[in-house]
């Protein structure tokens, strides 16, 4: 089993920056894919970010790419959401997941393990 705890969310100006770190426990930090999820009230939840196993490859919505940074720290069993330029429309709860998949997926569904939520406010 996989235990992800998710931390660094909370209430930043349009602008401003924010760090999410994706605490992992249990099986292997190291042999699974990453990726980042947000849902804002009553939406669907999104893809926000993803990074393999290895973090040679990174994948992106269009909606960040440029302003959100996905990375891991394996020693560390600790994935991370660099977010900069935030806008209001960021707004949401994002979520961390694991994949045991070998290709990275951008889909909710190739997920299979999932951490609690962080609350993102970004005020205009």
């Amino acid at each position: 089993q996989v235990q992800l705890v998710e931390s660094g969310g909370g209430l930043v100006q349009a602008g401003g920056s924010l760090r999410l770190s994706c605490a992992s426990s249990g099986r292997t930090f190291r042999s699974y894919g990453m990726g980042w999820f947000r849902q804002a009230p009553g939406k669907e939840r999104e893809f926000v970010a993803a990074i393999g196993w290895s973090a040679g490859r990174t994948y992106y919505a269009d909606s960040v790419k440029g302003r959100f940074t996905i990375s891991r720290d394996n020693a560390k069993n600790t994935g991370y959401l660099q977010m900069n330029s935030l806008k209001p429309e960021d707004t949401a709860v994002y979520y961390c997941a694991a994949s045991v998949r070998v290709v990275v997926t951008t889909t909710p569904q190739g997920y299979d393990y999932w951490g609690q939520g962080t609350q993102v406010t970004v005020s205009s």
